[in-house]
């Protein structure tokens, strides 16, 4: 197999991680009825998968630092497979949460790990690339997998969805262990040196940025097809198209952000995004009961959200390129802690206000963010500036 298939292949496996974490927003409703559990219980699955997630996979990554990759991505797929064989099986709501822990476990270890043998596999000067077509992977998952998972749930059972993960995973598992060599480990990044960086005001600014951004965002995106369904009004069958199409919207919109933030600059793209993000999560409290003006706000709303994806992963980098791949890994931690966080509120403002608050609130979430950026710009604006001294005045 040639080395571009085998990054194809790692690839697959970030489109199964990110369904098996993004599918839960989905099938909420649908988890919700049949486990007889509320909407709010159902949305905290999302919140567990990412507390996990953003937790262990930073610490199992230090404890295996020295193992040979192919061998950890195994084990960590092994992992993976396992819980969604488990999820698809096993009854109740309690043993599905134990199931999730295991899969986020499983699901962290897999990600990095595949991004780092995509790297090591790649041809000399081709590793960005590759690193990109591997993160493509989860882009893909909310533009195919989630819709995908929804048609399933809705003509058979949402489990099923589960159990097609893990039997694409065992498939997977077999073409990795054929066609991955062994690969030595770098050498390890200790966590005191990770976390050393967000003693530096600039990089915690930036790293709030990512939080209140994406966690804004998870408020309203958890609980979007109980939205679409009980406040619009719109079917299963209109939801799954437009779920896919809100999937296409977000690949438009990190496409043009990036093209965006290199042409008129990375604090441009991420205050229009942001902003554009904010207003279209209030005019969907506006408009919330006319299907035909959701699904353009919907569009519109993916679209301006994945606009700031990777210009604020670009923003991370040049805020310290000297220490890129740590900045990278703890936004990767802080992104799933927004992810857990936005569950964890929109589930609250759920059950204590409404459903439909669930779109102002992540706007309030989304305006932390863009205010935060325009206070950290100004703030190096202002620390640019070359002091004139006396001095230099006399001259």
């Amino acid at each position: 197999m040639s080395t571009t298939w085998r990054i194809y292949m790692l690839a697959l496996l970030s489109f199964l991680v990110g369904t098996s974490e993004y599918i839960i927003a989905g099938i909420l409703d649908k988890i919700s009825d049949s486990m007889h559990i509320s909407l709010v219980a159902a949305g905290q699955l999302i919140t567990v998968f990412s507390l996990v997630y953003a937790f262990g996979t930073p610490i199992i990554m230090a404890f295996t630092s020295g193992w040979d990759r192919k061998k950890l991505l195994l084990y960590a797929l092994s992992l993976f497979i396992l819980a969604n064989i488990l999820a698809f099986i096993m009854p109740g709501f309690g043993l599905f949460v134990s199931a999730r822990v295991l899969m986020a476990l499983g699901a962290g270890v897999v990600v990095v790990t595949s991004l780092s043998i995509a790297a090591m596999i790649a041809p000399s000067g081709r590793q960005a690339s590759a690193i990109a077509t591997v993160i493509m992977g989860f882009t893909a998952s909310l533009i195919v997998g989630v819709p995908l998972g929804r048609m399933v749930a809705t003509a058979y059972d949402w489990k099923v969805v589960f159990g097609g993960i893990g039997a694409l995973g065992l498939l997977a598992i077999v073409v990795i262990a054929l066609t991955i060599p062994a690969l030595q480990s770098e050498a390890a990044i200790p966590l005191r040196k990770q976390l050393a960086l967000l003693k530096n005001p600039k990089m915690a600014m930036g790293l709030a940025v990512s939080f209140f951004w994406l966690g804004g965002y998870s408020i309203a995106y958890t609980y979007i097809s109980p939205y679409l369904l009980s406040i619009t009004g719109m079917s299963d069958k209109t939801l799954s198209i437009s779920l896919f199409a809100f999937g296409i919207a977000s690949l438009v919109g990190s496409k043009l952000g990036g093209f965006s933030a290199d042409r008129w600059g990375v604090q441009r793209t991420l205050r229009s995004g942001m902003l554009l993000h904010m207003i279209t999560l209030i005019l969907l409290t506006l408009a919330a009961h006319s299907p035909s003006i959701v699904f353009l706000l919907l569009l519109l709303w993916s679209f301006s959200a994945w606009s700031s994806g990777p210009t604020q992963q670009y923003n991370l980098i040049t805020l310290a390129p000297e220490s890129s791949g740590i900045m990278l890994s703890l936004n990767s931690s802080v992104m799933q802690l927004a992810m857990a966080a936005g569950a964890g509120i929109g589930g609250v403002v759920v059950s204590q206000i409404s459903l439909t608050a669930v779109t102002w609130m992540g706007a309030i979430g989304v305006g932390i963010a863009l205010v935060i950026t325009i206070l950290s710009s100004r703030r190096s604006t202002v620390a640019a500036k070359p002091v004139t001294t006396g001095s230099s005045q006399r001259v």
